[in-house]
């Protein structure tokens, strides 16, 4: 990555096809802030299910093409993308962080509980199972699992797997758990379940996916997203909003198709 590539773009350069009053917002072109290499989320190659996404909204929004501004996602994401003005939208945001406005929710998922289905840990659903006492389960340094896993006592014998992996250069930690669940090297794993969904269909074995919406107490297991955008841009969120409403189907045919676990509000999966 050049020192370039970190440099906000000018705002004189953002005259042309500017969207309602004091709105930076390129009315021709959706400009998307991404990650380059985060599967199943995004990809330079466009692979990723947020690229699809785009696409989608591109064209129910009028926008002739779709361009991005690529960043990893790391401390600085926003500040460096949507904040310079160098892109108008995050198409995945979880709801409530303060870094940007958040659109209406296109969908709910939760951190999932990830095992052999032919294993002696079927029909376990929560963190306190006394099953998971003695086994070694993999989990992503400082995400919201690893509090209620301390609380079961299961990070004694516990994986911790590192928060920031450079995905360019190396597989993503849910792609590395997996690999170490069929190989034998740990017996469960606890991982975002949007990651979970899509690694777990490339698996050599079976996994039983298990959303952990049943936790008794602890850190926050569900979250609602949304795409984000600049607290300053009420017409284009509006904009975004009526663009979800009106194909929330399609989207969820989309997120479905990626191995996603779209939860209703009763936390129940949903097939369609």
């Amino acid at each position: 990555m050049t020192l370039a590539a970190l440099m906000p773009l000018q705002v004189h350069s953002q005259t042309a096809g500017l969207g309602a009053a004091g709105e930076l917002v390129d009315t021709d072109t959706l400009r998307v802030c991404a990650d380059p290499s985060n599967m199943p989320f995004s990809d330079e190659s466009g692979e990723g299910f947020e690229n699809k996404l785009a696409e989608m909204v591109a064209a129910g929004t009028g926008r002739s093409s779709v361009a991005y501004t690529w960043f990893p996602s790391i401390p600085g994401f926003v500040r460096n993308t949507l904040g310079a003005i160098r892109c108008d939208v995050i198409m995945g945001y979880a709801q409530g962080d303060e870094l940007v406005q958040n659109t209406n929710a296109y969908y709910r998922s939760s951190y999932v509980l990830l095992y052999r289905k032919d294993g002696d840990l079927a029909g376990v659903e929560t963190l306190a199972d006394p099953r998971l006492v003695d086994k070694r389960i993999g989990v992503v340094h400082g995400t919201p699992p690893s509090a209620n896993m301390a609380a079961a006592k299961l990070m004694r014998k516990a994986k911790i797997y590192p928060l920031v992996v450079d995905t360019r250069i190396a597989p993503s930690m849910a792609e590395m758990m997996i690999r170490d669940m069929t190989a034998g090297a740990i017996d469960a794993a606890v991982i975002w379940g949007p990651m979970a969904g899509y690694y777990a269909r490339k698996s050599a074995v079976e996994l039983a996916i298990v959303p952990l919406t049943k936790e008794n107490g602890g850190s926050r297991m569900t979250y609602r997203i949304t795409m984000g955008v600049r607290p300053s841009d009420q017409e284009w969120k509006r904009t975004l909003n009526t663009f979800i409403r009106d194909n929330q189907a399609e989207i969820n045919k989309l997120l479905l198709s990626y191995g996603v676990p779209l939860l209703n509000e009763q936390d129940e999966m949903m097939t369609e």
